[in-house]
């Protein structure tokens, strides 16, 4: 075996394994549990937290032009004695929290 081979094979498999690396870090959608986490982080400061969920499965979302996957949540809060519940949205890909919103009740 000729060390010239040897070390052209090898380059080429750091190369292709970097490149199957990146495409897999495009394709995986970001942690449910840290977009919640996230959320809960930032309502803490507003009052306390009565509860919290998130659905783990993505859906489609679409907005004028833009469409993309959602993570979709929601959080009870305590604020000045009041229960209040909001919902949010969440890209799934990036975890960057999309919109927030009260619920209300008619």
């Amino acid at each position: 075996m000729n060390w010239k081979n040897f070390l052209l094979g090898a380059g080429a498999g750091v190369i292709a394994g970097y490149y199957a690396s990146e495409a897999l870090k495009k394709n995986s959608l970001a942690s449910g549990e840290k977009v919640l986490q996230t959320v809960k982080e930032a309502f803490k400061d507003s009052g306390s937290i009565e509860g919290s969920w998130i659905k783990f499965r993505p859906e489609e979302y679409e907005k004028y032009a833009i469409k993309t996957q959602v993570y979709r949540g929601g959080i009870t809060t305590k604020e000045d004695g009041e229960t209040k519940q909001y919902e949010f949205l969440a890209d799934a890909n990036t975890g960057t929290i999309i919109d927030v919103y009260p619920v209300t009740y008619a």
